[in-house]
């Protein structure tokens, strides 16, 4: 298997699949998620947001990412990077991928500083992530009210006067466990505008988790409250990859409501439960089993290496 990142972006394309973008903030996440990719063969990026790298710690957040990674085809990525400063910080101690989130600011501010980031990784052979348009939801420093698609035009421009090697784009996913609130699709007529501009160029989906309503009935069931919780249909998603340039999808809140379910499970029935491990390694393997269901169902299958 070819460590290589950009190999993988460049195959997804030919090929129609993508690779899965699974986040963590904890050791039992991270550990899942690896299992996981390591029982499918499958090559996979462990992402960690600027939240999640003040949670974890850096520096243990970076040695349990060092650990990971002597697995073959296991990549680092910081996920929303808010300023130049955390992105270089993360290219200096060794990521493999960056994404500069300028999407807030105006076009000429996000083409700038996406460009400053890109410009300093790309000597430290670092990836980069850019993002144009926005999309609605919460996720950790994330947060927005209305959504502003992707602007093909724009699109092409933003791309080439930054650099960045992959872009993050806005058709109607959503961050969190509650993305629609009336009929759920996404603008492929959007994704094929961009597509025109940028041909043959890999583009990313966030806010793209499924939100299983198995397991949102389970945390229900053990006193949770996420009755109007939803998730984008795995079938716009298989479309978006089997028929678009998307190389890569990330998944964080669907990790979230696995370990969230187990550990309710594991603590309402068991309730003289007392010692974390009971409940985190059962989570690790919550989380191991939705890594190995993403890969199958829409990463990156066996048959592709």
């Amino acid at each position: 298997m070819i460590k290589d990142l950009k190999y993988y972006y460049n195959k997804a394309i030919k090929e129609g699949f993508c690779l899965g973008a699974l986040n963590f903030s904890n050791m039992e996440c991270l550990q899942g998620i690896v299992e996981g990719a390591k029982e499918m063969n499958s090559p996979i990026i462990i992402s960690v947001s600027e939240g999640a790298l003040k949670y974890m710690q850096e520096d243990y957040c970076i040695a349990l990412s060092n650990i990971a990674r002597k697995n073959k085809g296991v990549f680092l990525h910081l996920d929303h990077g808010k300023s130049f400063e955390i992105c270089k910080k993360c290219v200096d101690i060794g990521f493999d991928s960056v994404m500069i989130d300028g999407s807030a600011l105006s076009f000429q501010d996000n083409i700038k500083i996406t460009k400053k980031v890109a410009t300093y990784a790309h000597k430290k052979g670092v990836l980069v992530e850019g993002e144009l348009g926005q999309i609605t939801g919460i996720e950790d420093e994330v947060s927005n009210d209305i959504s502003h698609y992707t602007d093909p035009i724009k699109a092409k421009e933003f791309v080439e006067k930054t650099g960045v090697d992959t872009l993050a784009v806005a058709i109607g996913t959503s961050h969190g466990a509650y993305k629609y609130n009336g009929d759920k699709t996404l603008k492929f007529d959007i994704l094929k505008e961009i597509e025109k501009q940028l041909p043959n160029f890999p583009l990313v989906l966030h806010g793209a988790s499924t939100v299983d309503e198995s397991v949102i009935e389970k945390i229900n069931s053990f006193g949770g409250d996420l009755k109007s919780a939803n998730g984008i249909p795995k079938n716009l998603l298989k479309k978006a990859v089997k028929q678009h340039n998307i190389v890569k999808i990330n998944t964080d809140t669907d990790l979230r409501l696995a370990t969230t379910m187990k550990v309710r499970e594991v603590l309402i029935n068991n309730p003289k439960t007392i010692d974390p491990r009971d409940y985190l390694k059962l989570a690790r393997e919550e989380v191991k089993t939705t890594t190995i269901k993403k890969i199958k169902e829409l990463f990156f299958s066996k048959d592709k290496i």
